[in-house]
């Protein structure tokens, strides 16, 4: 049920390397590197500098935004529609702070550069595979060749 696949976004959100963010109405979305907590969900955290168009957008308050996820390997989907907010939260920049981080800053994560954006996702669109984009794409092709629907796995549309 729709439980059972929030419960599954934010697991496997978890091995998600990057998505695609962007404030509603403020040109295109921009890859990023998404951060969450499996202990606390209902969050997902990126870092950036405070120049970039993303800070800058939110830098008065926060802003409708969307968060566009397509991982195969995790056989995940998802189109998010949430809110975008600077956080001074330091715990979670504690917790998110990585190396790759840490290369882009001189002055690691207490640079006065750093700015730990913070997405709460409203509703959206979750589409969850089984076995990976392998199999993502064989149930595409297999549509394409016979009158069968594919069979997506789990897909909905959630709100959190």
């Amino acid at each position: 049920g729709m439980a059972d696949l929030t419960h599954e976004f934010w697991d496997r959100l978890e091995d998600v390397r990057s998505g695609m963010l962007g404030i509603k109405g403020q040109g295109r979305l921009i890859p990023m590197s998404p951060q969450t907590d499996d202990d606390a969900p209902g969050a997902i955290w990126f870092i950036t500098a405070k120049g970039t168009d993303l800070a800058k957008g939110v830098a008065a308050g926060p802003q409708p935004a969307q968060f566009v996820v397509s991982d195969d390997g995790e056989g995940l989907y998802a189109d998010l529609d949430g809110t975008l907010e600077r956080s001074t939260d330091r715990e979670a920049l504690d917790e998110f702070w990585s190396f790759v981080a840490d290369a882009w800053f001189d002055g690691g994560q207490h640079d006065p550069d750093v700015c730990l954006l913070k997405f709460t996702p409203a509703s959206g669109e979750i589409s969850i595979t089984e076995g990976g984009g392998a199999r993502f794409l064989y149930e595409i092709a297999k549509a394409h060749l016979t009158d069968e629907t594919p069979d997506m796995g789990e897909q909905a549309t959630v709100t959190f």
